[in-house]
């Protein structure tokens, strides 16, 4: 399963995300939605995303150090983040992904949750938690 392929270096100036799903499953069907949607409204469309079945692709989510689905991971800019769990919550993501001040002025979004919401947000290396 795959969407909107990316390049390995991935155009100048754009976000490169990549989406861990398990299947065709109605969680792995509503990330993919919420995630696309963020893209065209948060980010004004400026990122790549590509989406990665775990099923079919286990040694890639293995490079990636992804243990569960769904998992968010900004590939760049550069340092790599990544986030897991529910993706439906815009600011969240955003948050967890370090690009919250890109695409928010004026936009009516609630603050992001803290505590318990936080500990699913996974920054830098593989195998981090």
């Amino acid at each position: 399963m795959s969407g909107g392929g990316i390049t390995e270096a991935g155009a100048a100036g754009r976000i490169r995300l990549r989406l861990y799903v398990a299947g065709t499953s109605p969680r792995s069907t509503r990330s993919i939605e919420s995630v696309r949607r963020l893209c065209e409204r948060r980010l004004g469309g400026a990122c790549d995303l590509e989406v990665v079945d775990i099923y079919q692709q286990a040694a890639l989510a293995a490079a990636d150090g992804v243990v569960a689905a769904p998992t968010l991971v900004r590939l760049s800019p550069l340092p790599a983040r990544r986030i897991a769990g529910d993706l439906s919550d815009e600011r969240r993501v955003l948050d967890g992904l370090g690009l919250e001040g890109l695409g928010l002025e004026g936009l009516d979004v609630p603050p992001a949750a803290s505590g318990a919401d936080r500990r699913e947000t996974v920054g830098g290396g593989g195998g981090e938690r």
